[in-house]
């Protein structure tokens, strides 16, 4: 399959990242590279990209892409491990990192991938292939509290304990193998009222579950932050309230506001100011994206700057 890919906010995160012709900038999550190719349009030759993504597919099609830029690393690994990767390059620092965080649309589009609600595929829905967690084992194995409390934080679904239940009731019968076996148990779980898929929340949820994509997010943006030379930017993409909500709550972190009480004579929290936050609120896309490209439409971009 073509690896097709649009990237999201485009003309603002390169403002934003506001590159320097010879700086070194990560992608950490290079994907489509739709991103990549931009910023390496702005380098000269003795600047340097580092493109880290979890997804072997995805490097594989990046390579060709940036097959005619000669100062790109390649990494297959997780922008989580931002730290021991650029320590593993012996790089010190870096002047700009962009995570466009979630799914790509062609892993969406890939239906042996079983991302997608829409097509009838196995249960995976993995963005590192290598790895042995998939959907499939977390729909069947997994506790029922575990799978509603899933369905709650990460879905934020309504009706989690009523599809929780209805997919414990099929386990019973049978192992729960594939996307569309599962969007008939939401569907029987939900009343529909024609306002989107009602697979949607469900989907996310086990996705995230699937590739640990909250959890470590708020600690990924402190040590991006931390990897940033001075006037260095970071530059985060999120799709949905949970991971926006983590990157702010990591900026706000790095502003070295005291949390002390009021009453005590010093500081004891070790608040320490490493930035400032460039845009107050998150930047949108604008309309004429929006209509082009619809998977754009719930995207958010904020942007910290280093001290």
């Amino acid at each position: 399959m073509e690896f097709k890919h649009t990237p999201v906010l485009l003309k603002e995160c390169i403002e934003g990242l506001n590159i320097k012709p010879d700086g070194i900038y990560v992608d950490g999550t290079l994907g489509g590279a739709g991103h990549s190719i931009e910023i390496l349009k702005h380098l000269s030759p003795r600047g340097k990209l580092i493109g880290i993504d979890r997804d072997e597919e995805a490097l594989k099609f990046a390579k060709e892409k940036l097959k005619n830029f000669k100062n790109v690393i390649y990494i297959h690994d997780n922008h989580d491990n931002i730290q021991e990767i650029l320590q593993k390059e012996q790089i010190e620092g870096v002047d700009g990192i962009l995570l466009d965080l979630g799914v790509s649309s062609y892993q969406l589009d890939e239906e042996k991938r079983g991302f997608s609600y829409m097509n009838d595929s196995p249960l995976d829905m993995r963005m590192n292939t290598n790895q042995e967690l998939t959907a499939k084992k977390v729909i069947n194995t997994y506790k029922e509290e575990d799978l509603v409390r899933i369905l709650h934080e990460y879905g934020e679904e309504k009706f989690a304990k009523r599809i929780v239940r209805n997919i414990i009731e099929q386990r019973k019968v049978k192992e729960i193998e594939t996307t569309q076996e599962l969007v008939k148990i939401i569907e029987k779980s939900i009343p529909y009222k024609g306002e989107g898929h009602p697979a949607k929340r469900t989907f996310q949820a086990i996705r995230i579950e699937v590739n640990n994509e909250i959890e470590p997010l708020y600690n990924t943006v402190i040590n991006s932050i931390k990897v940033l030379n001075h006037k260095g930017r970071l530059c985060i993409i999120t799709f949905h309230s949970l991971e926006d909500r983590a990157v702010k709550m990591a900026y706000h972190d790095c502003l070295g506001i005291c949390k002390c009480p009021k009453d005590l004579p010093y500081c004891v929290c070790g608040a320490k100011k490493e930035g400032n936050i460039v845009n107050k609120k998150p930047i949108l896309p604008t309309e004429e994206e929006m209509k082009k490209n619809s998977r754009s439409k719930s995207a958010k971009l904020r942007i910290f700057e280093k001290i």
